[in-house]
């Protein structure tokens, strides 16, 4: 009598799905980012900070919607700079656009909104903002390439998953960069640290002998010792 095949055990993996489900993950990276939306009120400033490497191109759309109730149309100041102050993207009374740049360096940048209060008017009611911000392979428009290069669904697909891969080949150099960085620093310091130590301890030594031959000339000058 032939013995029963083993079932497979529930929540393991069969042969063949590992590839399946690392595509799966593949595609839901790929997938379009989630807006960042937050209130802005009357007369203040709220500002965005990213991380982002060089030679990296960053999109983005905002819109600013008019407090409820309110006659007046939104009003708010719109600057995207670097570390270094530069500006990057600017508009006043921005309510609704677009903008794109590419970094020159790895850096940190950030995105200010400040509202202004029009003149004759008492406190304004909170903004509404709305940000939408992408950089790397989420900025890079598929549907143009596909058209300019005339790619099928497929192709761009597998455009999108080459750009993916390479891009965080790209992350984990840099992680790899800077944790080579960190440790030549950690090394460099702990060399520095042993020979303050030892320069230290040289110098605790040598005082310590000087103290020792000048108190034994001075108790022989007193004729305290022999």
């Amino acid at each position: 009598m032939p013995l029963p095949l083993p079932l497979p055990l529930p929540g393991r993996p069969r042969i063949g799905q590992a590839p399946l489900q690392a595509l799966l993950l593949l595609l839901l990276l790929v997938g379009p980012a989630v807006s960042i939306s937050f209130q802005l009120p009357g007369k203040a400033r709220k500002c965005l900070r990213e991380e982002i490497h060089r030679d990296t191109l960053v999109t983005g759309e905002y819109e600013i919607g008019a407090p409820p109730g309110s006659s007046t149309g939104p009003s708010a100041n719109l600057k995207i700079t670097d570390s270094a102050g530069h500006i990057l993207y600017a508009k006043e009374d921005a309510t609704k656009g677009k903008f794109a740049f590419t970094t020159e360096d790895y850096d940190m940048f950030e995105a200010c909104f400040e509202s202004k209060l029009p003149v004759g008017t008492g406190r304004m009611p909170d903004q509404l903002v709305i940000l939408d911000m992408k950089h790397g392979v989420e900025a890079k428009n598929y549907e143009e390439i596909a058209k300019v290069e005339k790619l099928k669904p497929l192709e761009v697909e597998l455009r999108r998953l080459e750009d993916l891969s390479e891009s965080i080949v790209n992350d984990f150099a840099y992680m790899k960069k800077r944790e080579e960085e960190m440790r030549d620093t950690n090394e460099s310091t702990n060399t520095r640290v042993l020979y303050f130590s030892i320069f230290s301890m040289c110098c605790l030594i040598g005082l310590a002998t000087w103290q020792v031959f000048y108190l034994r000339r001075f108790f022989k000058a007193k004729k305290l010792i022999e």
